[in-house]
């Protein structure tokens, strides 16, 4: 059996936001947890590996978790993001590479800065999204430190900004309807010629695209983006003079993170056909070639003269970064997060797998097959625009070496397996989301993978809302439950988010006033009473996303109901906890909780 506390002081590259490549390729920077605390790290050439020095002086200057590195154009600087206390209110901040000097931008601040940040060209000015009005919008920040100004609110949620190489531009991704998202191209610095020129949205057709993940081409001429192409996302591009769309591939399955070769010859991105990714590239008259390190998850590839460096983790190996030869089939890996004792532990594969939901659809999942299973774990993933795929996760690869089997639902409202899927949840969150995850009892029991009485449920953040309402709609099916950061009231979480936040519930949910019905029968406070089995909260004092007073008031009710409950309060933490310390404790106790009743 694996052992999970060591499984969980394992390190990782951060696999949620980017690294990055000085201007002239000769140094990398990436955020990693190596010494249990997120740091950046750096590594120089010429092949990176086993060449890496922590920026150690940060850890005294600068007390937080430290993400989202991005070089100045000159090389001399990097610009970070800092969470402070996991409330993802994050600080930014510069870090001047000759004098190891840091300074923090956004001293003392009273709101949030999304982690993606952008240089200007001249190095003098950051391009920020910051919430200081009340809504994610673009801000210029002098790197100076005189005062900035907001510049552009687009009155939806902004989350990525790029400033085009020749300075001309700002393309910025925003919030659209329902999970969509909209990318604006923002004239900054052009030169006059008489008539004004106007922000544009990315439309086909006189109709908004759902397109993210902005990349500019290195002469500024295009602007490549991940769009929706009928049913998947394809990489598409913009002429920025001419206004037209045109697509680089047409395929079967998601494509996303665009990223150019630094000649601008080259284009590549992550292909994605549900559980397994593999990174593509084209020239720009050529036929679609493509590279993997493995059958697991590639993400945010960038370019590096013959060579793309990429991210990939899969379920026997964390993230690590990675260097993947173009031209030959060679393969370096850069970093080495997993120790030397664990090299030739078994870890159990998961095999993808579909079953019959409560209406006879089939529902992707993973399947942790655990050997002579009596015992089972149903665990749902949050987001919910998000899948379970071929990636590292010690929870689920422990679970199984103990002995339970585990089935991880890709239910409706999942990414990855067409748009229509990924939108078959809205305005019905809590319903035929619970649906999914609650038919794979029947899944389990079918192919004597658990007995009947030995079904437990877990999750986090929506897949926390999703056990419980399993929990509550479902009662007769699951013998424990352990639902981490979750929320249960959608009315109460509501008033108590951020404005961001607050946006995507009204597009996926509705208005909260005229839809009140609705919010209150998904929402699992209402119907505590229906629980009939242990039930373990665990949350984050400072989670901006699923508050904790949430979980704190079921806790109060479940005990007034008379039932079994366990709350877990960690009052440093946030949404995702940042603390190693706080991971294994909070990890080993929910194991702990499902264990006393599937093992009993």
């Amino acid at each position: 059996m694996l052992n999970l506390t060591q499984l969980l002081r394992v390190p990782n590259v951060d696999t949620g936001l980017k690294f990055d490549i000085s201007p002239d390729g000769q140094r990398l920077v990436f955020s990693w947890n190596k010494t249990g605390k997120w740091e950046l790290w750096s590594a120089k050439s010429p092949d990176f590996a086993h060449k890496f020095q922590s920026l150690e002086t940060l850890e005294s200057e600068m007390e937080g978790s430290k993400f989202s590195p991005r070089f100045s154009p000159d090389g001399t600087m990097l610009a970070y993001a800092l969470d402070i206390d996991g409330s993802e209110s994050y600080h930014i901040v510069i870090h001047d590479l000759n004098t190891n000097i840091s300074t923090d931008l956004t001293p003392q601040i009273a709101y949030a800065h999304q982690p993606n940040i952008s240089w200007s060209p001249d190095g003098k000015i950051l391009a920020v999204l910051s919430d200081k009005h009340g809504q994610f919008a673009l801000h210029l920040l002098h790197v100076d430190g005189t005062a900035g100004r907001m510049i552009k609110n687009v009155f939806h949620p902004c989350w990525d900004v790029t400033w085009s190489p020749d300075g001309q531009w700002i393309a910025i991704e925003a919030e659209s309807m329902a999970s969509d998202r909209s990318i604006y191209v923002m004239p900054v610095n052009r030169p006059r010629k008489g008539a004004k020129v106007n922000t544009t949205q990315l439309k086909i057709n006189g109709q908004v695209l759902n397109a993210q993940n902005p990349a500019w081409s290195p002469d500024s001429k295009f602007l490549a983006f991940s769009g929706e192409n009928n049913e998947w996302h394809d990489i598409g591009l913009f002429n920025v003079e001419t206004q037209e769309i045109a697509w680089v591939n047409e395929s079967t399955g998601d494509d996303s993170q665009p990223a150019w070769s630094r000649s601008g010859q080259i284009i590549g991105w992550v292909h994605s056909e549900g559980a397994r990714t593999r990174f593509q590239f084209k020239e720009r008259s050529g036929a679609v070639k493509e590279k993997k390190v493995g059958d697991g998850v590639h993400s945010f590839p960038q370019f590096i003269d013959d060579s793309v460096l990429i991210l990939y983790e899969d379920p026997s190996h964390p993230c690590d970064l990675w260097k993947i030869n173009l031209e030959e089939d060679s393969i370096m890996q850069l970093t080495n997060s997993l120790p030397d004792d664990l090299r030739s532990a078994e870890f159990i594969p998961p095999e993808e797998v579909w079953y019959a939901g409560k209406d006879g659809t089939q529902i992707p999942a993973l399947l942790y097959r655990a050997k002579d299973s009596k015992r089972a774990v149903i665990n749902i993933h949050g987001g919910p625009n998000w899948l379970y795929q071929f990636l590292w996760d010690p929870m689920m690869s422990y679970t199984a070496s103990r002995g339970w089997t585990v089935l991880a639902p890709n239910y409706r409202g999942s990414t990855g397996y067409g748009k229509k899927w990924q939108n078959a949840s809205r305005y019905d969150m809590g319903g035929v989301d619970t649906d999914d995850c609650a038919a794979g009892v029947n899944y389990l029991l079918e192919n004597g993978f658990a007995d009947k009485d030995k079904i437990g449920v877990t999750g986090r953040s929506h897949g926390g809302f999703l056990t419980m309402t399993c929990m509550t709609m479902y009662p007769e099916l699951f013998a424990v439950g352990s639902a981490i950061v979750p929320f249960l009231n959608w009315l109460k979480s509501h008033k108590n988010s951020r404005e961001d936040l607050q946006h995507w519930n009204i597009e996926n949910m509705g208005d909260p006033e005229e839809n009140r019905e609705l919010w209150i029968a998904r929402s699992p406070y209402f119907f505590l009473d229906k629980v009939n089995a242990p039930v373990q909260m665990i949350c984050g004092g400072n989670d901006p996303r699923c508050p904790a007073s949430d979980s704190i008031d079921a806790r109060d009710k479940l005990v007034e109901l008379g039932k079994e409950v366990e709350l877990l309060l960690y009052k440093d933490e946030g949404h995702s906890f940042l603390d190693v310390e706080n991971v294994i404790n909070s990890e080993v106790k929910r194991v702990e909780f499902l264990a006393k009743v599937l093992e009993k």
